[in-house]
């Protein structure tokens, strides 16, 4: 089996290039003066808080109870200890739903 090669004689049609003149359309730059808009950031004071007290429910899961608790506790954590801590819940409600999916 052969691979295709170039045509014969050795020559390609021709590839388009640039527009004529040797300039394209001019792309919009930063606006004038230089500076950006600012970009609007969260209202001061806008750090959620912990949940609210629901109460001694005794219907409630005591491992789901646990990682709200946790949740809430990891707003007052150094960013990557909310990370970890943020992971842990997930984990712990990844697992009591799989096994209230299986009962």
């Amino acid at each position: 089996m052969t691979r295709p090669g170039p045509p014969p004689g050795g020559s390609f049609p021709a590839r388009p290039g640039p527009p004529a003149g040797g300039s394209f359309p001019a792309r919009p730059g930063p606006p004038a003066g230089g500076s950006f808009p600012a970009r609007p950031g969260p209202p001061v004071g806008a750090r959620p808080g912990p949940p609210p007290d629901l109460g001694d429910d005794e219907t409630r899961h005591p491992a789901v109870d646990a990682a709200v608790r946790a949740i809430a506790n990891a707003a007052t954590l150094a960013p990557a200890d909310q990370i970890a801590q943020y992971e842990a819940a997930y984990e712990t409600l990844r697992e009591t739903l799989a096994t209230i999916d299986q009962t």
